[in-house]
């Protein structure tokens, strides 16, 4: 039996400048496993809890010096003599060790940075790839007849940055493309970059400071409407000879949890304009979005409690458009489960530290994968050279990842994974391409 050895834990720092949890684990083969984990600026209130040292007064309060003590004092005497390959029992003792519902006593960012590194240590000691060792655990979930297929994933790439993402420079968090018609991952990163460009020089062109870029590497403009970035998008589009809806199309984070009152159940869109919507406003301008321009996905079109606005939206929409739930879903079972009993969305995104294990997160994947969902794997605002989200995505055949930007290492050490792992799978890669969107 493989056996955890060790655990060593510290406070590095992530794409913001912002202190995070990496971990490493030793395994009884002396193979080692490391992981950093990621973290979010636009984050729901439903996510597992970041741990984070209040009166760490050099980080503005943000250390996370108290999870790593967490991860050498309270994690690593329990897990250590623990079987390396057995992932499940190793993350049902981590949440069984933290005893909270939201991991909020030992910190999501230190179970998750163990969960994670036990992972890569495993699959070090086998001497095979992680995506290898992470589709082994995926099958292991699948009942007979389920689809394991490794299939690298059509990427949705923010453009331009808005919201938290950018200081509140447009109300929409981000605009982002997905070629669609792309026949192969790395063509679809060409095509991005080039549109990527594109999309500077009309900026450039429009003199609407396009060197500013948000924390995804989006470029982050002053503009006079949200609807104006869509705008610049697809003149990107058209100035690299392809033809929007059909080689490339749109795709929207509204991150609508960060528009929204509650007391007055309205959202405001007030950093172009000075609009107050009910959720009502809101399906009906999101309906005359998807009307006009090439838009095949929405994110968080609505807040995360707003239920009866998603119900609309979904009616709405739902048979036509990707309706992705974020702060939604918060990669939470039970919330999926309340969304698929609902009619709510028909997508998720998965994000590994909103939930803290790496089991939690394949369960939240096979949930929604059984009730017709589709799946993004995402990575944070917060992100660092860590690519283990690409590995993730490659192993559930997910079909769909969002990295961010093709600017920004923390964002191309997951586009570059990637690009290996498509020429390690050589005629065997398969892509998922425009079927990511099938209905």
């Amino acid at each position: 039996m493989l056996a955890i050895m060790k655990l060593k834990a510290r406070e590095v720092l992530d794409s913001r400048g912002r202190p995070t949890v990496e971990v490493e684990v030793f395994s009884s083969s002396g193979e080692i496993g490391r992981a950093i984990v990621p973290s979010g600026a636009s984050t729901g209130r439903h996510e597992a809890l970041e741990l984070r040292d209040p009166d760490s007064s050099w980080y503005g309060g943000l250390g996370v010096r108290r999870a790593v003590a967490n991860v050498m004092d309270e994690i690593a005497p329990a897990v250590v003599g623990l079987d390396l390959e057995d992932q499940t029992a190793l993350d049902a003792k981590l949440i069984a060790l933290d005893g909270t519902p939201n991991k909020g006593r030992l910190g999501a960012n230190a179970i998750l940075g163990v969960s994670l590194a036990a992972a890569h240590a495993a699959a070090n000691a086998r001497g095979e790839e992680l995506y290898v060792h992470l589709n082994r655990l995926w099958r292991q979930r699948l009942d007979p007849g389920e689809s394991a297929e490794i299939m690298l994933p059509l990427p949705m790439v923010n453009m331009i940055s808005g919201g938290l993402h950018a200081g509140a420079n447009l109300d929409f968090q981000d605009f982002l493309i997905m070629p669609v018609g792309a026949p192969s991952y790395s063509k679809a990163l060409e095509m991005t970059t080039a549109i990527y460009r594109a999309v500077g020089a009309v900026l450039r062109e429009k003199d609407a400071e396009a060197s500013l870029v948000g924390d995804e590497g989006g470029y982050g403009p002053k503009l006079s409407t949200n609807a104006q970035a869509v705008d610049i998008i697809l003149e990107a589009i058209l100035a690299c000879g392809l033809e929007p809806g059909i080689d490339v199309a749109i795709a929207l984070d509204v991150a609508a949890s960060h528009l929204y009152n509650p007391e007055t159940q309205t959202y405001a869109l007030t950093a172009v304009g000075n609009d107050t919507l009910d959720s009502a406003g809101m399906v009906s301008m999101l309906e005359h979005w998807s009307k006009n321009y090439p838009i095949v996905s929405i994110e968080d079109g609505l807040a995360e409690d707003d239920w009866k606005g998603w119900e609309a939206l979904t009616a709405s929409l739902g048979s036509k458009v990707q309706l992705i739930g974020d702060d939604l879903f918060a990669t939470q079972t039970a919330r999926l489960q309340q969304g698929i009993s609902g009619g709510v969305g028909n997508a998720i995104l998965i994000k590994v530290n909103q939930v803290g294990t790496l089991s939690e997160t394949l369960d939240a994947i096979l949930l929604a994968r059984r009730n017709g969902y589709r799946t993004i794997v995402s990575a944070r605002s917060g992100e660092t050279e860590d690519s283990t989200i690409a590995d993730l995505a490659v192993a559930t055949g997910a079909g769909q990842i969002k990295i961010g930007s093709v600017a920004r290492s923390e964002r191309l050490a997951k586009y570059n994974r990637l690009l290996r792992i498509e020429d390690a799978l050589g005629p065997n890669a398969k892509f998922a391409g425009r079927g990511a969107l099938a209905h």
